[in-house]
């Protein structure tokens, strides 16, 4: 056989072995992509002005994803999007719209459930997959709405596996799927699946020089979802805070090392019906921007705040609560330690 003939005949044989791998085809992707479609939600959050009428929203707080996880109309989104929202308003892809209310919040895995007022009829919930079998490499995409552009499709591959401890921005607990799917604002709370269709992730957050995908993307593991939000019972707090320590502390004279500065504080919620009170005066400390003039939090169930293990065991004391008893506070308000306990809430 001459060079010319063996040249081919390899060719013919590495070309055949190349098409019997694995790679999803385009086929393949379009049908789970069917799939799964109308079960990715769009959703707009809302703050409200003071004084404004809580059935009108007034401003909208952030635009993002979700997707349905159940027949009852609970669906899975990030934290960041709705834990201070006054009202959340949801749209499927056939233009049929819902309300929404937060029933459980991690702001420090960043994924929030959310149960929905009504849903379409014939709409799916989608599979929540183990996550512990994904692996480095495998292809991957993403439903959501990149810049408001709603029920749009990016595919990519899993990039790493990396735990919570690793990431910057106050992503504490649970694990994280990097992946270069092109993943932008208004993204952010939606589905990332496995080529079967099944959910293996929540879509969090990028890293970014340029405020735009450089594909460098992170979702919540849906095994840290389960882990965190549906294994247990949680509670939603509707606060956002500060943790504050060191230099700061000082300057607001806290009469203890730590605390958690108020910035903003959800109608209807826990933080709510204890009666915290919001930041109101914004200032910006490096660039960063903060709200100062509200509460600080000292103390939440006889824990001083005092870092991560302060946190998580007040999340141990909240998750041995029901959801109905009341919760005591100590706050820095007006220079003087004040008590804050909230009612008993029997419909909570």
């Amino acid at each position: 056989m001459n060079r010319v003939n063996k040249f081919l005949a390899w060719l013919a044989i590495t070309s055949g072995a190349i098409a019997c791998q694995p790679f999803a085809s385009a086929t393949d992707l379009s049908d789970a992509f069917d799939r799964v479609e109308p079960a990715v939600l769009i959703i707009e959050a809302y703050k409200h002005r003071p004084g404004s009428d809580p059935g009108r929203p007034s401003r909208a707080a952030g635009l993002g994803s979700g997707i349905l996880i159940s027949d009852d109309g609970q669906a899975l989104t990030a934290s960041h999007l709705v834990q201070t929202a006054d009202s959340i308003h949801v749209q499927f892809v056939n233009g049929d719209q819902a309300l929404a209310r937060v029933i459980a919040s991690e702001p420090m895995a960043d994924v929030a459930l959310i149960q929905l007022s009504n849903v379409p009829e014939g709409v799916e919930p989608v599979v929540l997959a183990d996550s512990d079998s994904v692996r480095v490499g495998e292809e991957v995409f993403v439903v959501g709405a990149p810049y408001g552009i709603s029920h749009t499709l990016t595919v990519g591959h899993i990039s790493a596996r990396r735990p919570a401890d690793s990431l910057d921005g106050g992503f504490g607990l649970g694990e994280y799927l990097q992946t270069d799917a092109a993943i932008n604002q208004g993204n952010s709370g939606g589905p990332l699946f496995n080529l079967a269709g099944q959910l293996i992730g929540i879509v969090s957050h990028i890293e970014s020089t340029s405020g735009g995908n450089e594909g460098l993307g992170f979702a919540v593991a849906s095994n840290t979802v389960r882990d965190q939000l549906l294994a247990q019972e949680r509670r939603w707090s509707g606060l956002e805070g500060r943790y504050v320590r060191g230099p700061l502390a000082a300057a607001l004279n806290l009469p203890q090392s730590a605390g958690i500065l108020v910035q903003r504080v959800a109608r209807g919620s826990m933080s709510e019906r204890l009666g915290l009170r919001e930041g109101s005066i914004e200032i910006k400390i490096d660039g960063d921007s903060l709200l100062l003039g509200g509460d600080v939090i000292l103390e939440v169930e006889g824990v001083p705040i005092a870092g991560r293990q302060a946190y998580l065991a007040i999340r141990q004391r909240m998750s041995d609560k029901s959801p109905s008893d009341p919760v005591r506070l100590i706050v820095f308000r007006g220079g003087e330690r004040v008590e804050l306990t909230s009612p008993a809430c029997a419909d909570c």
